[in-house]
């Protein structure tokens, strides 16, 4: 697995969009979809309406990510 980030493409809102993300984010967040049964792009596009605009789409995603895994430890 690489560390270097890697050009992801994605589709919100019905527009065409690259987000960069290292390959364990991206497959984080790919699991995460997977588990909560939506379209990675469902997935993104509600983050994306979700974040702070001061902030990039792949730092809220990075930060979904790590969110949701450090609540998953809570409930262990």
């Amino acid at each position: 697995m690489s560390l270097k980030p890697k050009k992801r493409s994605l589709t919100l809102h019905g527009h065409q969009t690259s987000v960069s993300l290292e390959d364990r984010f991206w497959q984080a967040f790919c699991d995460i979809a997977e588990e909560k049964k939506i379209a990675i792009n469902s997935l993104a596009a509600k983050i994306d309406g979700d974040r702070d605009l001061k902030s990039g789409l792949a730092s809220a995603l990075r930060n979904y990510v790590l969110d949701y895994y450090i609540d998953k430890c809570k409930h262990f």
